[in-house]
């Protein structure tokens, strides 16, 4: 059929039923990524060694790391003493406030969840929201205030690797199939500074918006709590971590530790396992039966993309792909980034920034490779722009939360999201460019 072999045929089937399931929502997604495994060994769509390495990707075990610390950080609301501590620092203007709450949680979104965060700050901005005179309840400030939760917690989630489900899917698809790995430290010098630049590119937006509403002074009851015992001990943790993470390639060249990031991911929940807290006899930062509230289905996702990326490029699909891409083979680098960063910007203000990355990306690599483009470039325009949804509410997890909270209306979203989705085209586009030519 269409020049095609029985077993391209069932791969394609796979990759659109796979598609469909995964936009729909008709099972949970979590369940279509176990597809693969269910068929793709008996119909002989892949080896079961390949297979295996899919689902069990070292990249899988340094989200769960990840997961792991970011736990330990909510239950002892280490989260919450980091917040007051920044909306402490920069004042009771409306203009400061809305300052603290930005950076609050794009910091906090680098190393947690974008949905845990928005879930985390909600509160805390509904809460500055009520304090206000019932007049002033829908003014400008609060309509910021409640976006700047939703848009600082997608933002701050490119800061780091490990910060958004995409940016690890990413990683995982170059290391297994073109052999390309990307460390902590190579994802936060291009992740990091986009993202702090957004916060502040979002937050000067706002304020222009806000006029002269931005000088009047709103007092907070966010009173400055000390730290215990337990807080300093999963702070100490996790600064450890992150400092591993950072410093890997000086540990491997002055004292030949040649450690990956998934090694220190999982040094650092063990260790919540086993640090006392201080306070109590025998009581450990973590017990296993807090692993209760872990993502686990995110795991079974990554396998499940990285075994569909898999099975398409085992069977020439991609390369099938790659070849309708070929009137664009001379293109220019800069060219490129600009239509894959504009492609992922508004696909996925309808569809999963992480079934788009799992998708494309793969594609993207073969591409690359035939029209002789670096592929990181590509790669990382396309995945960091996954992440930059801001005008619909269904695009991303922390965008329902916060419309659902029933203070925002469609029209706040659409007309502040799109500026934003535009604001951040360029900087990726330029970023990107800058970064790798």
């Amino acid at each position: 059929m269409w020049g095609l072999e029985s077993n391209q045929l069932l791969a394609i089937f796979l990759a659109l039923a796979m598609v469909l399931l995964w936009i729909t929502e008709w099972i949970p997604i979590y369940l279509t990524a176990l597809l693969p495994l269910m068929v793709g060994v008996p119909f002989g769509l892949i080896t079961p060694q390949l297979l295996s390495k899919c689902y069990g990707d070292s990249n899988i075990f340094l989200f769960f790391g990840g997961f792991v610390l970011a736990l330990s950080l909510e239950k002892w609301n280490v989260h919450q003493q980091i917040a007051r501590r920044i909306i402490a620092i920069v004042g009771e203007k409306k203009s400061h406030i809305l300052l603290g709450f930005i950076l609050s949680t794009g910091l906090i979104s680098m190393w947690i969840s974008n949905t845990a965060t928005a879930l985390m700050m909600l509160p805390m901005a509904m809460a500055v929201v009520s304090a206000l005179p019932k007049e002033d309840r829908n003014a400008k400030f609060s309509v910021f205030l409640l976006l700047s939760i939703a848009y600082a917690a997608n933002i701050g989630g490119v800061g780091t690797l490990i910060g958004s489900p995409p940016n690890t899917q990413m990683a995982s698809i170059l290391s297994e199939n073109f052999n390309i790995q990307v460390s902590f430290t190579d994802w936060i010098r291009i992740g990091l500074p986009l993202s702090i630049l957004l916060l502040f590119c979002m937050y000067f937006v706002f304020i222009l918006f806000m006029g002269k509403e931005r000088n009047d002074i709103h007092e907070l009851h966010f009173p400055i709590q000390t730290w215990s015992k337990p807080q300093k001990r999963v702070l100490i943790i996790f600064s450890v971590v992150a400092s591993l993470w950072i410093l890997r390639d000086l540990f491997s060249i002055y004292f030949g530790l040649n450690y990956r990031d998934e090694n220190v991911a999982i040094l650092g929940a063990v260790a919540t396992f086993l640090v006392p807290t201080g306070d109590k006899p025998k009581q450990k930062i973590l017990n296993w039966s807090d692993t209760q509230k872990l993502p686990w289905g995110i795991l079974l996702l990554f396998g499940g993309g990285l075994s569909l990326a898999a099975i398409l490029k085992e069977n020439k699909i991609l390369l099938m792909i790659s070849d309708s891409f070929s009137a664009l083979g001379h293109v220019h680098l800069i060219t490129a980034i600009i239509l894959l960063t504009l492609i992922a910007i508004f696909t996925t203000e309808l569809i999963s920034n992480l079934a788009m990355v799992t998708l494309l990306i793969p594609i993207v690599g073969v591409f690359a490779e035939k029209s002789g483009l670096p592929l990181m470039p590509l790669a990382m325009a396309l995945t960091l722009g996954a992440s930059m949804a801001f005008m619909m509410p269904v695009a991303t997890p922390p965008n329902a939360i916060v419309f659902g909270s029933g203070k925002l209306k469609m029209k706040h979203m659409l007309r502040y999201g799109l500026l934003l989705n535009i604001l951040s085209f360029i900087l990726i586009s330029l970023l990107v460019f800058l970064f790798f030519n």
